[in-house]
């Protein structure tokens, strides 16, 4: 959930100061734009993973404090909870065996980070939502403490007046609930892909991602029980949405699809940002102004699925990201590597075409499909380019591996690299088993043994075989 912060305690001033340092790095990067200042470098790719750690019951284990200090690693760190960690990738050009090379760092750090685990006696897990998360894990006592988060949890609910969140999730079950905190939110946890883009491409690149998040969901759904409850394919999504909802208007919600295309530039959703979106964390910083930080602080507390980014490198040149959050974490690296793959292939091929795809696709047809998908998964049917209505396995299958293979290769990835990842995908189709589905079918033949699930789940991870492969024993 982004970068640290000094304290949690702020003033009127700090605000207005804050709002003020905002509005001027936010003219500062598009007088960049104009100026052709931001870097339109080759494209990189690399992600962010959550992860769960559970111990030998299955259930969270709140030791991730003592596992990070144990692995002193910089590409793993803290998240909102002491049973969650996140894991970074190493950015990597998109070319030769870039996906292969991103698969076995992160199969490194997932084995260095289970070796530290093993000796806590626990685990790492990479799922949706893991299935024996209980209301009494998600308390304040389990907030990893950081200034960030309680800050966070504080300024919400100030935007709410106190009043408690009310989550209400209508699936194959119904599950309503009222919550008096963010820590929801920690029941959610995702693969984030990060593409570099140049500012000529950023707001094609925008759109694209908005048009695949659909399928994208539907292929990769592993989150259907929360607290026992059978509910969406990709229950996450509903979660995250209610989890830090403010409870105004609903252009301010800090989870949002969004609420129409980039129609010329990709500055206008920093614009938004500043415009729409009350200030969270006026945290004041010393930091040179020319690295925008209090623009990226502020976009960090706006969680779109489709996120823009402001980096910067070694030598302080910025660039831009779009970062993809609408795929859950796991089930395997194998299959999170082989999302990538789809993503990355099929953006590019997309944000290409002559003919702008989101000229085909009114965005609020875009914007059902994703949620259509995220509840029924790979049995979902959406409208498509072509205006038609499709079962979402036929458009990944007829039209989305095709591009993905196109544009990897277009990209310069090898062939045997495109048939080695896509592949996943597509056997994964004919299967018809997503994790959502595998963890169903489980329940279906075992009963919903919540616990039982979970170290089923966690034995088929551990041989690293993807989901399309997984048995019910």
């Amino acid at each position: 959930m982004g970068q640290e912060i000094a304290g949690s305690h702020f003033t009127e001033g700090d605000f207005a100061e804050f709002r003020s340092r905002l509005r001027e790095e936010t003219a500062r990067l598009a007088d960049w734009l104009d100026a052709g200042m931001v870097d339109a470098a080759e494209p990189t790719a690399g992600f962010e993973l959550e992860a769960w750690l559970i111990g030998l019951d299955m259930e969270p284990a709140p030791k991730v404090e003592t596992l990070l200090n144990g692995l002193d690693d910089p590409l793993v760190v803290p998240e909102l909870a002491t049973f969650n960690v996140e894991i970074n990738g190493s950015p990597v050009s998109l070319e030769g065996d870039c996906l292969s090379r991103l698969g076995a760092e992160l199969s490194a750090t997932v084995e260095r980070c289970n070796r530290f685990a093993r000796r806590l006696g626990t685990r790492l897990l990479t799922i949706g939502i893991l299935p024996t998360v209980r209301p009494e894990h998600l308390s304040l006592s389990s907030m990893t403490p950081r200034e960030r988060y309680r800050a966070l949890n504080d300024q919400i609910f100030a935007l709410r007046h106190g009043r408690p969140l009310k989550l209400i999730i209508e699936g194959r079950d119904r599950l309503e609930l009222e919550w008096h905190d963010v820590m929801l939110e920690a029941a959610a946890t995702s693969f984030q892909i990060h593409l570099r883009v140049t500012p000529a491409t950023a707001a094609r690149v925008y759109n694209a991602s908005k048009i695949l998040s659909g399928p994208m969901v539907a292929i990769c759904a592993n989150s259907p029980y929360l607290f026992g409850r059978d509910l969406w394919d990709e229950t996450r999504v509903p979660l995250f949405e209610q989890a830090v909802s403010v409870g105004g208007p609903i252009l301010q919600e800090r989870v949002n699809f969004g609420f129409r295309y980039a129609e010329h530039s990709i500055l206008e959703t920093f614009r938004a940002n500043l415009d729409r979106y009350p200030v969270l964390l006026p945290h004041l910083m010393t930091e040179e102004a020319g690295r925008l930080p209090h623009l990226r602080l502020h976009n960090g507390t706006i969680w779109r699925w489709n996120r823009p980014l402001i980096g910067f490198d070694a030598a302080d040149r910025p660039h831009l990201r779009i970062e993809h959050r609408v795929v859950p974490a796991g089930p395997t690296v194998a299959d999170m590597i082989a999302a990538a793959a789809l993503y990355l292939g099929a953006v590019t091929d997309l944000a290409g075409q002559a003919e702008p795809p989101e000229s085909r696709l009114p965005f609020l047809l875009a914007r059902a499909a994703f949620y259509t998908c995220a509840r029924e998964g790979v049995d979902a049917e959406i409208q498509w380019l072509d205006g038609g209505i499709h079962p979402v396995t036929r458009i990944l299958e007829e039209d989305l591996l095709p591009r993905a293979r196109r544009g990897l290769s277009a990209l310069g990835v090898d062939g045997g690299e495109i048939d080695q990842w896509i592949g996943i995908i597509a056997r994964r189709l004919r299967a018809g088993q997503t994790g959502a589905r595998w963890q169903r079918a489980w329940v279906g033949r075992h009963g919903p043994d919540m616990a039982g699930l979970t170290a089923a789940y966690l034995s088929h991870q551990q041989t690293g075989r993807p989901v399309h492969e997984w048995d019910l024993a």
